[in-house]
């Protein structure tokens, strides 16, 4: 027995480590019981929501729109967003800003600063001397840079989320463009960092609509793979993607559909915004030949009227899309002069004619990164609101040579669904269709390092060697591992970008820096004197490129093993236990993965990373110190992992951390293949006596980062903080406008009030009067002194009111509820009556109310219709103008124990119990008839009124001849009621009898 309690003891143990795995996740989803996704858009942004009960919904903002602009309006004491801002463009341009996404991960050196800067002049760009960075300075005391503007766009964002599903969010999938860099992915995250918002991932814009078009055609996908372009050009920038559908198997769901994102090609300026501008520019130019004989100043000069014409172009281009010519007018553009002109579509088309001339760029692109024919395009759907511009669609429709081009994707809010289904995968609370997802990166990543080599024999020179750790256009999230073997001492390497051959000279200088990092190792030396013994297998360094795109290095570790005597041990305890922990959650060692994740290609934890070829002019050499796949240019490739192609003994997986040593289980060779099943316990000791046992050493990191130095942790935090006191500012002065809102509402229906006939009728002219007078002088201070008022002066101005007038409110409130409270207590009080009546008519032997009830009943009857005559006459005698004493609240308190009284005798009646009935003078019981069939013994015989019943029930016969319901009453028989029904019986139906009545 005690045997199998401690056999038992590791799976109980099991058990309540599972539960409290699931009440921690259950503790987890309390608060994330939703999810948003916001679609950031250069001139708009669309917000959606997943919560119970609500699938994938868009957000409608305060104003009722699916969309929001992306416009801040920062002031000394208020701020704006959305559609309230975008009014305030006209007013106070320099204060509002848009389009600033060009600016993040942007140093001031960038050229898209300085057309930023051409483009909307009067914003005033500062100069940050630490990140070499560019800020916006509104004011002397107000400056901002574009991260914490961002930050502020996302809080909004997620204030609109909250109301709309009327809870609390803090996880989000935040849409981005594919081309963004690092420091670009870096730059947003730190922004919704700052607005206390838990990032999910950033996910490819480009990845989102795919995504979204194929969620909603699940059904058409199959195993033969479809590949279609999107053509996403919006208002900043243009971007064309090639995606591969189909479905492929997978570990836990079986066949599920893939979409695979092949190639991509893009423009960052051409998009809507570049169209506005030039048409702004052409009606510039008009309205000054307009004035010139008028000696007027340059329209351009006027930054409210550059912010009107941009509105109009705006409008110009919309209308012009459906229409051959428009006529553009603005009231009092400039002087109180007005603008009115004419502009036809061939204008439009040949102001932006250098600008149609790139629209096939982006499909080019696409092309040769995918590496594909245009034949190979099943279909060509078109997204972005710029699309709809007649002109793109023509060029076009002739650079993919296609009969038509796809519209049945909602343009503009595919990507903020795609994002919201991806959210719903990834959180916890949600449990979504799977839908694999293999999202590419488009720039390669590359390590740089420099050894000694000896070339000659005593010659020896420096040597810089350079490894992919990722290709282009390959596949992430993963993980790769990259070993340097030749160092037993501190050293440097370099996180590049690779070949950025693909982009063009303009592109580049805009790229920025194509330095990533360098990282400086500390402690390799005393890792090698620590372990002299051990064989070093080199110093190992992790890499990561997460959901989100980001490059981070998880790790360096200093890697060692030596042989050791093993001798065979029984297992212990914790490892039976963790076996069994295993076994309940699945049977197996693989991980669990996210069903809507991408799935990692190459998981490279250290076997595929270190036994892949060197470049070729390493291959001579016996061993690499970076070990990585060096075919950038080469597809990624299929998701099943490949056989022993590692170097011996550099294949094993490494999971221990720390300096705990490992055993390794080598199989035949002497390995731990990657794939390869451990042989048993038995056959290991025959074959091999010794294992493997590897220490592993954390080794010191220091990181400099050389694109855009992220900002520290106190600089963060003193940015988050500014952004909360904006917050709590902005709940402040909504606290109170809400009660000057309040203040002033009061007094014009208070006003109102006292000239209606029930409010006359109970009130004197001397109180009218003097609440008016009260009325109007707070009128009056809120006029004059209410703008410098505090929240908490408005507050208790309104409550000194609402005290003055609360017995003239009582009195006809009052009123008002007596005819209706007065019925409901009559009816009350005769249906009370009527019951008693009736209770005090039940036979005594059938009575099951007993005296005392009936009598408290009665009482309280009586003393309620005597309160109720007596308190209508004495309210009957006082003017109206006195404080009433027929209160409703008394009313309600008196029907209530009334109704407590009759509910208590009312649920006595429905769950008693008839009284037994007394036996005949000879103790006997009345048998039925020999011909009594079944039927009479299965119904309720109700004797008269008066006439007791002389047999008790008796149980039904084993054998009959029909079936009774299951709710059937006892059965009563043996009277004259037995003996009427007994005459009712067919003749032809004989009675079932039971054995001691035959």
């Amino acid at each position: 027995m005690a045997a199998t309690v401690r056999r038992q003891r590791p799976r109980r143990l099991a058990c309540w480590a599972l539960m409290a795995v699931l009440l921690a996740d259950l503790l987890a989803l309390s608060d994330t019981l939703a999810v948003m996704s916001v679609d950031l858009g250069s001139e708009s942004m669309k917000v959606a929501i997943v919560k119970p009960g609500v699938p994938m919904e868009i957000v409608l903002n305060k104003e009722s729109r699916r969309k929001t602009p992306v416009t801040v309006t920062l002031k000394e004491n208020e701020r704006f967003f959305g559609d309230s801002a975008a009014s305030m463009a006209i007013k106070n341009p320099k204060a509002t800003l848009r389009y600033f996404q060009h600016l993040l991960g942007k140093q001031e050196n960038n050229p898209h600063v300085a057309l930023y800067r051409a483009r909307f002049p009067e914003h005033e760009l500062g100069f940050d001397p630490q990140r070499q960075t560019v800020y916006f300075q509104i004011s002397p005391q107000l400056q901002f840079s574009p991260e914490e503007v961002l930050s502020m766009l996302l809080n909004y964002s997620r204030s609109l989320a909250e109301d709309f599903a009327e809870q609390p969010i803090k996880d989000a999938v935040i849409t981005v463009p594919a081309f963004f860099n690092q420091a670009e992915r870096r730059a947003v995250l730190q922004a919704a960092r700052m607005a206390g918002l838990k990032v999910l991932q950033l996910i490819n814009d480009n990845t989102a609509t795919a995504l979204s078009y194929g969620v909603f055609r699940r059904k058409d996908i199959n195993s033969t793979a479809q590949n279609i372009m999107f053509y996403d050009m919006g208002a900043g920038s243009t971007v064309c993607t090639i995606v591969t559908y189909q479905t492929v198997k997978t570990k836990d769901a079986g066949m599920q559909p893939q979409l695979q994102i092949r190639g991509v090609g893009f423009d960052r300026t051409l998009g809507g915004l570049e169209m506005e501008l030039r048409l702004r520019e052409h009606l510039a130019g008009i309205f000054n030949e307009q004035r010139k004989g008028q000696r007027a100043k340059d329209v351009r000069e006027n930054p409210r009227a550059m912010a009107k014409l941009l509105r109009e172009a705006n409008r110009l281009k919309t209308i012009l899309s459906a229409n051959a010519d428009h006529m553009a007018q603005i009231e009092g553009l400039m002087d109180d002069v007005d603008f009115k002109t004419k502009v036809t579509r061939a204008e439009f088309e040949e102001l932006c004619a250098d600008l149609f001339e790139r629209v096939p760029g982006p499909v080019q692109q696409a092309l040769q990164s995918a590496e594909m024919k245009l034949d190979e395009i099943e279909q060509v759907i078109l997204v972005g609101g710029a699309t709809r511009v007649p002109k793109v669609q023509e060029v076009l429709l002739k650079a993919v040579g296609k009969e038509e081009l796809g519209k049945n994707i909602n343009a503009d809010e595919a990507a903020a669904m795609g994002a919201v289904y991806q959210a719903a995968a990834l959180s916890k609370a949600f449990k979504v269709k799977p839908f694999v997802v293999r999202d590419a990166a488009i720039y390669p990543i590359l390590v740089e390092f420099t050894r000694e080599v000896e070339e000659e024999p005593g010659v020896r020179s420096l040597k810089h060697n350079k490894r992919v750790l990722f290709c282009r256009m390959g596949p992430y999230p993963q993980r790769k591992v990259i070993t340097f073997n030749r160092y037993n001492h501190d050293f440097n390497f370099h996180i590049n970008y690779g070949d950025l051959g693909f982009l063009g000279p303009e592109d580049l200088r805009v790229f920025g820096s194509q330095n990533l990092t360098t990282v400086k190792l500390k402690g390799v030396g005393e890792s090698f004197k620590k372990y002299p013994d051990y064989e070093s297998k080199g110093i190992k360094a992790h890499f990561n490129l997460d959901e989100s795109g980001v490059l981070s290095l998880d790790r360096v570790e200093s890697v060692f093993e030596t042989l050791v005597e093993d001798s065979p041990e029984e297992e212990s305890t914790l490892t039976k236990l963790g076996n069994t922990i295993s076994s309940l959650f699945g049977g197996g060692t693989t991980q669990d993965t996210k069903e809507n994740g991408t799935d990692t290609v190459q998981e490279e934890e250290e076997g595929p990373a270190e036994g892949s070829k060197a470049e070729p002019g390493e291959q001579a050499e016996p061993r690499e110190e970076a070990e990585a796949p060096t075919d950038d240019t080469s597809p990624p490739p299929p998701p099943e992992p490949k056989g022993d192609a590692a170097s011996e003994g550099e294949k094993a997986a490494e999971k221990d951390k720390g300096e705990k040593p490992e055993a390794q289980k080598p199989n035949e060779k002497g390995e731990a293949g990657a794939e390869g099943v451990p042989p048993a316990p038995e056959e290991e000791k025959k074959q091999k006596p010794a294992r493997k046992q590897r220490m592993v050493e954390e080794i010191g990191v220091e990181l400099v980062v050389l694109d855009l130095p992220d900002l520290r942790q106190d600089e963060l935090a003193r940015s988050a903080q500014k952004l909360q006191d904006l917050t709590l500012r902005d709940l402040e002065k909504q606290e109170r406008e809400k009660a000057a809102n309040s203040l002033e509402a009061f007094i014009f229906e208070t006003q109102d009030k006292l000239y209606q006939p029930e409010y006359q009728e109970v009130s004197t002219e001397e109180q009218r009067e003097d609440i008016s007078g009260r009325l109007h002088a707070a009128s009056t201070w809120l006029e004059d002194e209410g703008f410098g008022a505090t929240t908490v002066m408005l507050k208790e101005k309104l409550a000194e009111l609402r005290k003055l007038c609360q017995g003239l409110f009582f009195r006809v409130e009052e009123r008002k509820k007596w005819p209706e409270r007065l019925s409901a207590l009559d009816n009350l009080l005769n249906h009370s009556s009527m019951f008693l009546t009736g209770a005090r008519l039940i036979p005594e032997m059938d009575q099951i109310f007993t005296e005392v009830e009936m009598t408290t009943l009665e009482k309280v009857i009586n003393e309620t219709w005597a309160w109720k005559n007596a308190t209508v006459a004495e309210q009957a005698k006082l003017p109206a103008t006195e404080k009433p004493v027929l209160l409703s609240k008394d009313i309600e308190a008196k029907m209530m124990a009334l109704d407590r009284e009759v509910q208590y005798l009312l649920n006595k009646a429905k769950f008693a119990k008839p009284r037994p009935r007394p036996k005949d003078k000879n103790g006997t019981r009345a048998e039925p008839p020999l011909n009594a069939s079944a039927s009479d013994q299965g119904d309720k015989v109700i004797p008269p009124a008066g006439q007791t019943e002389d047999a008790k029930p008796i149980s039904e016969p084993e054998q009959e001849t029909r079936s009774e319901p299951a709710d059937s009453e006892p059965l009563e028989l043996g009277g004259p009621a037995a003996e009427s029904e007994q005459k009712e019986q067919p003749t032809g139906q004989k009675p079932t009898l039971k054995n001691d009545e035959l």
